[in-house]
């Protein structure tokens, strides 16, 4: 079995790695590059073989820098199935459409207002690709093991993060490849924890926070602090914010919140229609996550849900206080860019940014200081205040990645380190080599590696 890097090597975004084996080609993920313009040319390049010799996909997880290519690939011609667990298969199909939805959304707009470099600006796909994508689903249970071209099977496991995230366990004429895909908390409020693996010959692990550890602090009272002083001033907390993942956990904590009446008595909203139906989500999969009954309905109902455009334009109107949960995460697009040209100037607002930014994103820059952003063409000051805020992941950290790592009854004959900005794998790297002896290198984008049979005796 061959294995080739085409994302998230060298960086933490575009996460695609292709098997080759007896004449056949699986792609285990298939995900956008996004922050860098260097990177984000690279969802325009071709892919690495033709697509009609690509016979199957699997997804770890729904989250676009995981699934996000799908609708290119299907566009040029990729009719196999696309294998993931069925709360995946169910969010890829909100994400998806979202996703072509939008591109086409800012190409039309860039083309209306003149401020693209390219005439006219296209989308990368459209939300019709992304349809004709979702039919390809093919929902596998965790702990079934399925054969998916001949000679080679999978097994999925928790892998804690988000609905429905797993890790993929490959194997293929007794070699045996784990693919960590992005790993949850062993202790996060939401989800459960990522099931532990025993063995294996060869094995991809995230380095997300391969770098660093989560803040101990207590992610509740921050939200508490935060949201109050802003009210005070009368300003509006603006949270970009995942819609998978992210704006469940935020507002399972403001539910909490509420009920202790440690915030204000003010509205909260949840500006996006795909959070929306995500949230719903949440109810029809309740094996998949710790909430009991009470604490789902409460984490549902906790927001008002912003579906029209109207009503995402009405509340840019507001004067009075409030909290505005709105995506994109990274703040590369969707509703909440529109809403940081309106709050992000006048400083008695707060931009509360929780969660990595990967380099290169809007919100990158405004973590790190910057004075104003480029949105629409245009550079729109930040004079709010801005409070990054990091005990909101859903990776686990390098103390935490380590944790799971040791989980291995005996060590993989390899590991490659991936998904991470270069200094985060490169110090996971150090760690798995210093701490547990194993042999172990960060891959770059299209290295190629053999995967040899290994004999456990």
């Amino acid at each position: 079995m061959r294995m080739t890097f085409l994302g998230a090597a060298g960086t933490v975004t575009g996460s695609k790695y292709l098997l080759e084996h007896r004449d056949q080609h699986v792609l285990i993920d298939c995900g956008l590059f996004q922050g860098y313009k260097q990177l984000r040319l690279h969802n325009w390049e071709p892919f690495r073989l033709p697509v009609q010799d690509l016979d199957a996909i699997v997804l770890t997880h729904a989250h676009l820098d995981h699934s996000g290519y799908l609708p290119v690939l299907v566009r040029n011609g990729y009719r196999g199935p696309v294998y993931a667990t069925p709360a995946t298969c169910e969010l890829v199909k909100i994400l998806l459409l979202d996703s072509g939805r939008l591109q086409e959304e800012e190409a039309e707009f860039a083309n209306r207002h003149g401020f693209s470099k390219h005439t006219p600006a296209l989308p990368l796909y459209t939300e019709d690709d992304a349809q004709r994508a979702l039919k390809l689903l093919r929902p596998i249970e965790l702990h079934h093991r399925m054969d998916i071209v001949p000679g080679m099977s999978i097994l999925m496991r928790c892998a804690g993060h988000i609905l429905g995230a797993a890790t993929v366990e490959v194997v293929a004429d007794g070699t045996t490849l784990v693919c960590s895909g992005d790993l949850g908390r062993p202790n996060d409020p939401l989800m459960y924890a990522p099931e532990l693996i025993e063995q294996t010959d060869y094995l991809l692990v995230e380095s997300t926070y391969g770098d660093r550890q989560h803040p101990a602090e207590d992610p509740e009272a921050q939200l508490a602090d935060v949201i109050t002083r802003t009210a005070l001033r009368h300003g509006i907390t603006l949270v970009p914010s995942f819609a998978v993942g992210r704006a469940q956990l935020l507002m399972y904590h403001l539910y909490r919140l509420m009920q202790k009446r440690a915030i204000p008595d003010l509205p909260i909203y949840l500006n996006s229609p795909m959070a929306t139906d995500v949230t719903l989500l949440y109810q029809r999969f309740r094996n998949e996550h710790r909430l009991s009954l009470e604490e789902c309905e409460g984490m549902c109902h906790v927001a008002q849900f912003v579906r029209t455009t109207k009503d995402s334009i009405e509340l840019d109107q507001r004067n009075t206080p409030a909290v505005i949960i709105a995506a994109s995460g990274m703040a590369t697009g969707g509703r909440v860019i529109h809403h940081l040209k309106t709050l992000a100037p006048n400083p008695v607002n707060t931009l509360l940014v929780p969660g990595f930014q990967a380099g290169g994103t809007r919100g990158a820059q405004i973590v790190a200081g910057a004075p104003s952003v480029r949105i629409h063409g245009k550079e729109v000051p930040i004079r709010a205040e801005v409070v990054p805020m990091q005990t909101l992941s859903a990776h686990a950290d390098a103390d935490e990645i380590m944790q799971w790592l040791r989980g291995f009854k005996r060590p993989p004959k390899h590991t490659y380190v991936v998904h991470g900005e270069p200094n985060a794998s490169d110090v996971l790297r150090r760690r798995i080599s210093l701490e547990l002896g194993w042999s172990v290198s960060v891959p770059e984008y299209r290295d190629s590696v053999e995967l040899t049979h290994v004999d456990p005796s």
